[in-house]
């Protein structure tokens, strides 16, 4: 009694020990038994199944018969319904499972659409702003055209200059006088 006291609470569950196994394990068993049943390999196996069955109840030892006949295969037929009652909520099963991965996929889809939408406009507007910069950024052929005139504005200035200096008596410079 003191050995249980001392072990935490999450160990064991009543009578049985439970696995520390994957959790989702039942959900895979029935997963991989859905996608059986629906295999042509689960088809022929089963037709093959009932044939075997059909032929020794029919024409087997009558004293090693099972089923009759004369009753229409009764247990052939419990057995089958038996089959087809767990094989439809199986297959239930397993699809649930796929609509809960689709809708987890489709999430995931949308919310990396979402950034891919966000990451999209996000360079489109850096394309703009540098088209932008671009088109306020003076080219070489400006660049030339405008030193070209300021160059023309110097050469008239320099001759205005000129031109009033003509006029105007030039200041000399003074001499020095010999001592």
């Amino acid at each position: 009694m003191a050995d249980r006291l001392d072990r935490p609470k999450g160990t064991e569950r009543g009578f049985f020990r439970r696995r520390s196994s994957n959790p989702d394990r039942a959900g895979v068993v029935v997963e991989g038994i859905a996608r059986f049943l629906g295999t042509p390999k689960f088809l022929l196996w089963l037709t093959l199944f009932c044939a075997a069955w059909l032929a020794w109840n029919s024409w087997g030892p009558e004293q090693y018969r099972f089923d009759s006949a004369a009753f229409g295969f009764t247990l052939l037929t419990l057995m089958l319904s038996l089959q087809a009652s767990y094989a439809a909520p199986l297959i239930l099963l397993a699809q649930n499972r796929q609509d809960d991965r689709d809708r987890v996929a489709a999430e995931q889809d949308r919310q990396q659409a979402a950034r891919s939408l966000a990451d999209t406009e996000y360079l489109a507007r850096e394309v703009a702003s540098l088209r932008q910069a671009l088109g306020e950024t003076a080219t070489r052929d400006f660049v030339r055209s405008e030193l070209r005139g300021l160059l023309e504005e110097l050469r008239d200035e320099l001759r205005d200059d000129e031109d009033d200096d003509d006029e105007e008596p030039r200041p000399t410079k003074p001499t020095r006088r010999a001592k």
